[in-house]
């Protein structure tokens, strides 16, 4: 196949815009990315690049006029909706209106928003129950793919795209108004299971604005419970979640953000830590895996189950962010299961992200950020430091994207199984920290001193496929999230008895603990340097992560040699 100049235009580099980028190179394409800062500065760097086709995998920003209309190169839109479907909350209305088949559209660009002709569109079932981000992760992201691939392929056979005729029949999609607030609206009084709808709606941006607690608050991460009370009322606090009584029966309610004033910003935290005082008489449900193991709770953050010789324990934090007391929970979860008459420790995450480390939100909220930081990051080495003196052989099943901390979480596991087409990203230098959670002992392990020090370095994402070349992953499993956890279970019933894995379970018969420490004491100094004394600014780099700051320009690391000369040449001509 004929290999592509090609500039992915987008307004962050996302879990999308990197498996895109991950994609195209591993297709033989040579893909750049330019993230949209200012109009004008984005057109000089497109035009004079040299790329052949613009494709915008998640673009919130209007195309400049400059860059659709230059016909020297087709600017094609990646649109989370159906053929005809416009508009800026395609997946917020497909959710609301519980649609039962839902689809992504390649589109080109032109004046009008999301009116161009049609380059490719890919339609999926779109299940009851799914959150905006479990979606957009998921199906669209998949969908996202396979039209991305086939616009690469049908620019290299000259295809020319269809023009939007909404008088054809197979055209369903309408123009949709943005979603406001007052679309989005609910009563305590209402079902729990349109409210949570609602909340699902509006997952990650903008959360539905509603009154509780004598504040109105945004909401997020909503959980159905089977109790019920005076609708609106506060019934229960376990972990960082809070229940409040709906019409019927109750909603667990995990992440908060306060109504800004005017001039004033918010951001989203744990419910408990937001409401803080105004919870002081609120019944605490203290259960947990030691107290209720085999617990039929409707929601459990951490819960446990046993298969034959497998322990399996689950975590599922919102974002894959992991609080200080979210660690020590999932700490104190690892020792009982380590506890048990098992051979097997299956730990894994749950259907959103599989963890990103330490909760950066968390850290910006407190009122010492970086003693707060600093307390994480021990935390979650002790969350690391269970799974590598385990008794049993650990096996991490990554369910979902993986960042920093969480990446080298999964590789203190013996045996690392991974969801098909997740991304990785095994570095922490972008965020200002050398890093912990083992790093320096694990990451080495898996694919040898050299190539560690090039992975914490380079600050690139790295695919499934890749980490499973690479030594990071041993096996890949399906990419439908039932299906994983299905062979996941089932892998993990094998490994003791696999031949493949006799070497894994005699290295585990002579692993070096006194080495392991030095490993983590070493981390922590360094780490010290970078949370309490601010070195490489974390601090500015964490409020700029927490406040969702627009980026200055795109890091060098992300643009291509020939994307970058054309505008070298043209800055010198210019001189």
């Amino acid at each position: 196949m004929q290999s592509l100049k090609i500039i992915l235009l987008a307004s962050a580099f996302n879990g999308l815009t990197q498996r895109a980028w991950l994609e195209l190179r591993q297709a033989g394409h040579s893909p750049s990315v330019v993230l949209f800062t200012e109009a004008s500065a984005v057109c000089e760097q497109i035009e004079h690049s040299g790329a052949d086709l613009v494709i915008c995998p998640f673009l919130k920003d209007r195309v400049p006029q400059a860059l659709w209309s230059d016909s020297r190169r087709p600017v094609v839109i990646i649109h989370p909706g159906i053929v005809g479907d416009r508009g800026a909350s395609a997946l917020d209305w497909a959710i609301t209106n519980e649609l039962s088949v839902w689809g992504v559209t390649a589109l080109q660009a032109v004046e009008e928003m999301d009116a161009g002709p049609v380059w490719a569109t890919c339609e999926f079932n779109l299940p009851a129950g799914l959150r905006k981000s479990e979606l957009y992760n998921g199906r669209v992201s998949d969908a996202a793919m396979v039209c991305i691939r086939e616009v690469v392929e049908k620019f290299i056979e000259g295809f020319q795209p269809v023009e939007l005729d909404y008088t054809r029949p197979s055209v369903r999609g309408r123009l949709q108004p943005n979603m406001r607030q007052a679309d989005r609206s609910f009563s305590w009084h209402d079902c729990a299971r349109f409210i949570k709808r609602c909340i699902d709606a509006a997952d990650g941006q903008p959360g539905v604005l509603a009154s509780l607690a004598g504040g109105q608050y945004y909401l997020y991460d909503a959980h159905l419970d089977s109790r019920s009370g005076m609708p609106g009322q506060i019934l229960a606090v376990h972990g960082d979640a809070v229940l409040v009584a709906a019409g019927d029966q109750s909603l667990w309610i995990g992440a908060l953000r306060r109504k800004p004033q005017p001039a004033e910003e918010t951001f989203k935290r744990p419910a408990r830590h937001v409401l803080a005082g105004l919870l002081n008489h609120v019944p605490v449900l203290d259960w947990s895996i030691a107290t209720q193991p085999f617990s039929d709770e409707a929601y459990q953050p951490i819960r446990y189950r046993e298969s034959g010789h497998v322990g399996e324990l689950t975590f599922e934090f919102y974002n894959g962010a992991m609080s200080t007391e979210q660690c020590q929970r999932l700490a104190a979860a690892l020792r009982w299961a380590k506890a048990r008459d098992t051979r097997v420790l299956l730990i894994r995450g749950g259907r959103g992200s599989f963890s990103n480390g330490v909760h950066l939100n968390v850290i910006q909220a407190a009122q010492d950020p970086g003693a707060e930081a600093w307390a994480n990051i021990q935390a979650i080495d002790d969350v690391c430091a269970e799974m590598l003196s385990a008794r049993q052989l650990v096996v991490s099943g990554v369910t979902g994207n993986a960042g920093a901390g969480g990446v080298m979480l999964a590789l203190a596991a013996d045996i690392v199984f991974a969801r098909a087409d997740i991304v990785l990203n095994p570095q922490y230098k972008s965020m200002g920290l050398y890093g912990s959670e083992y790093w320096t002992y694990s990451l080495p392990r898996a694919v040898g001193p050299a190539l560690a020090e090039q992975l914490t370095q380079a600050c690139l994402p790295v695919s499934a496929i890749e980490a499973w070349q690479l030594g990071m992953v041993q096996e890949i499993g399906p990419r439908c999230p039932d299906q994983f956890s299905l062979w996941l279970l089932q892998r993990a019933n094998s490994v003791l008895s696999d031949p493949t894995y006799a070497p894994v379970r005699e290295r585990k018969s002579r692993i070096d603990q006194a080495l392991i420490h030095r490993c983590r004491e070493a981390e922590l100094q360094q780490m010290q340097q970078d949370m309490l004394h601010d070195r490489n600014r974390f601090a500015d780099r964490c409020e700029h992560f927490v406040y969702k700051r627009r980026v200055c320009g795109t890091p060098a690391r992300l643009v291509e040699d020939w994307a970058r000369v054309g505008l070298v040449e043209r800055t010198e001509l210019a001189s």
